[in-house]
């Protein structure tokens, strides 16, 4: 027998090991991307025997057993063996079933017995309970195909992609409730529809893997391979992710291998030693979040979390991973002082071993998986980002603009009569536009601790308030990259997010909060329909000033293009509450330009003043153009134009 094939014993059977030579060897170098495959619970016939076969990596522990429900948790019945030089456990228990709990029992060097979820879990307990649960991923059927078709023939990036964030757990309260917490399926029904209405393309979910801890909104994961049972079952969720792709609908998911919890059924110190995480604290804790950081030089915890990244998408078929926290990723003294951090070899603050993860998942994710995106949540100035990693980058399909958010949001507080000496907090983001593929977010972390509701950070009276919302979100649709926004925003409400109570969606009687849905509904639809608007986000040849100097009125005037011949689209931003008749604007074509959307309309409840139907060319230039226009600028507002050929 090759020393490789250990035999291991469950009950009172013997079977031979679930892994080969290439499966121990691939774990060894770090390089198996499919170790979901193997390891965790495996529903499995064995010679005529069906079973579970159960595979744990604990490679300082004395003993392991498996305890539950098959075996009256009782580990003396079912005692692993140890693969030799692997430091793998395995057991193929037959009395085993889908639908059972389990943990790992694990006997630490110490002499410490610790009661473990499995790393590879597919399914957990409702919290607080923490038992993992045997799942048998061939019971549910799949009829996306077309979806996933036309996702690897396409790049979702080059055209639209407005995206809805979601906490699941909060969205909507109502039927179709277990355990107190809407269903996956009936969250798909209602999501699809709404999405259908609000003509968003994708909604990304903040994280739905298992954690204990609802207060976290996901992002102190567990279970890493499991779905949250807050909404029901591993099948449930495939049902929702297959119902949005059914309905045209892309779905991404936060994906969270920056840090994890220290509960003691987790990952913390698995077999009582740091084994996912670092020994020393100032590598192996986070200060901010009281969690513990990946040791991503060690070849079996990069091999977990790529492997993690790619379940996702094959057991799921996820159309993106936006990942989390990626700033406190690449640097060592990330919101650390002096003495609380160590540098790298080179005597640095880069974290060198994250950055090699970071491009490792990201080249895996490109090469197995073509059509999904990978998005990161990075909030420096650190390069390339989302350049492909044999150009030196990092390897991202996009990253968020947080510099866009942070400096336009600072604008739009201000009160307008002071907007005039801060331009350049506007126009500066178009600088740097195309130096990465950027997305704009105005994420749930715009609207908690404290800051408050979008549109209660919007000054001055009531009906400025609405307005500026209103002209936030018109700039931020024409602005170069794709848009995400965070549920409640869309229709305005008036509390900061709260996870337990969800949006305030009882606003909506109010004409004016109707009024912004519409907007939002409306500027997706233009994305959708006007390539100018996607075709090129993230390419110079896609944009135009037209006049971006005129700080003493606070105005912008820009052209957004797409590719080829097809018509641009003329922008008309005011940001004062001052009307601006008779506003001359150079134009590159003369003729007819039509007025195709007004934030000012009194559809989504502004004052109605606007250029209906639109602007005859004056045979005149202006702003170095070959002709010019002259509209009516609406206070707080901005103003789209297309040339026809009358």
């Amino acid at each position: 027998m090759d020393q490789n094939e250990a035999i291991v014993m469950g009950s009172s059977s013997s079977t031979p090991s679930l892994l080969s030579d290439l499966d121990l060897h691939l774990i060894g170098e770090g390089r198996h991307h499919r170790l979901y495959e193997r390891f965790g619970a495996q529903v499995t016939d064995r010679d005529g025997s069906m079973g579970v076969n159960f595979l744990v990596w604990a490679p300082n522990a004395r003993q392991v057993q498996v305890v539950g429900d098959f075996n009256d948790w009782d580990g003396r019945r079912s005692e692993a063996k140890v693969i030799q030089g692997a430091g793998v456990w395995e057991i193929f228990i037959p009395d085993a079933k889908p639908g059972q709990r389990y943990k790992f029992r694990v006997h630490d060097s110490l002499g410490v017995w610790h009661d473990k979820a499995d790393p590879f879990g597919f399914a957990a307990e409702l919290p607080p309970l923490t038992a993992s649960i045997i799942t048998d991923f061939n019971s549910f059927h799949w009829d996306d195909g077309d979806w996933l078709r036309l996702r690897r023939e396409s790049d979702p990036l080059c055209g639209p992609m407005n995206i809805y964030e979601v906490h699941l757990g909060s969205w909507q309260k109502g039927q179709g409730r277990t355990h107190g917490w809407l269903d996956y399926p009936y969250l798909a029904r209602r999501l699809a529809d709404y999405c259908h209405r609000m003509n968003f393309t994708h909604v990304e979910l903040m994280p739905v893997s298992e954690h204990p801890f609802s207060g976290s909104w996901g992002y102190q994961t567990v279970g890493y391979f499991a779905p949250t049972s807050r909404h029901g079952t591993p099948d449930d969720f495939a049902h929702f992710v297959n119902y949005l792709h059914q309905q045209g609908i892309g779905v991404i998911i936060d994906w969270v291998p920056a840090h994890f919890p220290k509960d003691e059924h987790g990952l913390a110190k698995f077999d009582g030693t740091a084994l996912y995480e670092h020994v020393d604290v100032r590598r192996g804790e986070h200060p901010d979040w009281g969690t513990l950081i990946f040791n991503y030089g060690r070849n079996e915890v990069r091999n977990f979390l790529i492997a993690n990244a790619l379940f996702w998408i094959d057991r799921y078929h996820i159309d993106g991973l936006r990942v989390d926290a990626v700033a406190s990723m690449l640097y060592l003294d990330y919101s650390r002082g002096d003495e609380d951090w160590v540098p790298n070899e080179l005597g640095g603050r880069e974290n060198l071993e994250a950055i090699e993860f970071l491009r490792e998942v990201n080249v895996a994710i490109a090469n197995e998986c073509p059509g999904v995106v990978t998005i990161a949540e990075e909030s420096t100035s650190w390069p390339g980002v989302s350049r492909p990693v044999s150009e030196g980058g990092l390897g991202f399909h996009a990253k968020w603009n947080m510099g866009w958010m942070n400096d336009t949001l600072t604008y739009m507080q201000r009160e307008p009569v002071h907007r005039s000496h801060h331009q350049s907090d506007l126009t500066f983001s178009l600088i740097y536009a195309f130096t990465e593929r950027f997305l704009l977010p105005l994420s749930h972390d715009e609207v908690v601790h404290g800051k408050g509701s979008l549109i209660a950070q919007m000054p001055g009276d009531l009906w400025q308030k609405f307005a500026n919302l209103r002209l936030l979100y018109a700039y931020m649709w024409m602005h170069p990259g794709k848009k995400l926004l965070f549920m409640g925003n869309e229709f305005a409400q008036w509390k900061e997010w709260n996870h337990d109570d969800g949006p305030q969606w009882e606003l909506l009687d109010f004409k004016s909060h109707r009024g912004v849905q519409q907007l939002v509904a409306d500027l997706n639809l233009l994305v959708i329909e006007n390539p100018a608007l996607s075709e090129l986000d993230f390419n110079a040849d896609g944009f135009e000033w037209i006049d971006c100097l005129n700080g003493e009125d606070s105005t912008l005037v820009f052209l957004r293009k797409g590719s080829g011949d097809k018509e641009p689209l003329l922008v008309c931003c005011n940001f004062t509450p001052v009307v601006r008749y008779d506003y001359r604007v150079g134009v590159p074509k003369s003729g007819f330009w039509r007025e195709i959307f007004n934030s000012d309309s009194e559809l989504y409840g502004g004052s109605n003043v606007g250029n209906y139907p639109g602007a005859t060319t004056l045979g005149e230039s202006h702003h170095d153009r070959p002709d010019s226009i002259a509209v009516v600028m609406p206070p707080l507002a901005v103003t789209i134009f297309r040339w026809e050929n009358e």
